[in-house]
């Protein structure tokens, strides 16, 4: 039977991001799982994460949620992309098989029910994922609510730009109807034209612009390829100003501890917010829904 996510693959609805991620996955290598650890802690402010109960929401390859265990932490993985489930199953199984700290589950982060099950967490973790949702705001709140008195939420999220967002999605609405004349056509135009401005940029700051194509050229451990390719594709596709998260977040009982904007350009902006009032969305863990 056919199931809704294969429905919406089908008519374009969504980007096949877990078939993206396997690829990627053929390419990790001990320094991309390195600098996935680097950016985790700088991101967080903290080198060791022992003792805390972390939450990755949209866990994607499970490069990040092997890195927090990596750095001591329980972790709860939960993709609503049944391939991305796979990806981080299948790398668990590789690097810590049967470790009872790292669960992976399927799940959706619009299902407000079935996550509250799954208690509170010192770290919520959801980097680049909300706004492909096709319902950000209630995703936000949904993760918003499982982060403990004292938590800290981590999350990234699209800029909004009033010129150029409306391009994008365009782009990526295309990109999804047309999934072969995006990767043959949009992909290798937009990677060109932003492959060429790198290098320019590069250029003039002196430096090589072939180094950011190495391992150890992107941030986070990621593929320069990989990301053209997700940018493209990736749909549904939602953005925001840092003033319109800070305040959803702060109505929410949340401090804001980090950010970390793009500018103005394209790209995510990242924020840390901090817990500080107990609200009555707080739950004790009660029986996974999703196993």
């Amino acid at each position: 039977m056919t199931t809704s996510w294969d429905e919406e693959l089908r008519r374009g609805e969504r980007f096949a991001f877990g078939a993206n991620w396997r690829a990627f996955l053929a390419r990790l290598n001990p320094e991309r799982l390195r600098q996935a650890e680097e950016s985790l802690r700088g991101l967080l402010g903290q080198d060791n994460l022992s003792g805390l109960r972390l939450l990755d929401m949209g866990s994607g390859s499970g490069l990040f949620s092997l890195a927090a265990l990596l750095l001591g932490a329980v972790v709860v993985s939960c993709d609503f992309d049944p391939d991305s489930v796979a990806c981080t199953a299948g790398l668990r199984q590789t690097f810590l098989p049967d470790d009872p700290d790292w669960t992976v589950l399927h799940g959706s982060v619009l299902d407000h029910t079935s996550l509250a099950k799954l208690g509170s967490f010192d770290v919520v973790y959801s980097w680049g994922v909300l706004h492909h949702t096709g319902d950000q705001w209630t995703a936000l709140d949904n993760v918003a609510r499982l982060v403990a008195p004292g938590g800290r939420l981590a999350i990234a999220l699209y800029n909004h730009q009033p010129f150029f967002t409306p391009l994008h999605r365009t782009m990526k609405r295309a990109a999804c109807r047309w999934p072969h004349a995006g990767r043959l056509l949009i992909a290798p135009a937009y990677a060109l034209g932003v492959g060429a401005a790198l290098a320019l940029a590069d250029l003039v700051r002196g430096r090589n612009p072939l180094a950011r194509h190495k391992t150890s050229g992107l941030p986070r451990g990621m593929d320069f390829w990989h990301d053209v390719w997700d940018w493209v594709g990736g749909w549904p596709f939602e953005t925001s100003t840092p003033e319109q998260v800070f305040n959803f977040c702060r109505a929410r009982g949340f401090e804001l501890r980090t950010l970390r904007t793009v500018g103005g350009k394209s790209g995510c902006n990242e924020f840390v917010f901090e817990r500080t009032i107990q609200s009555a969305a707080d739950r004790s863990p009660g029986p996974c829904a999703f196993c």
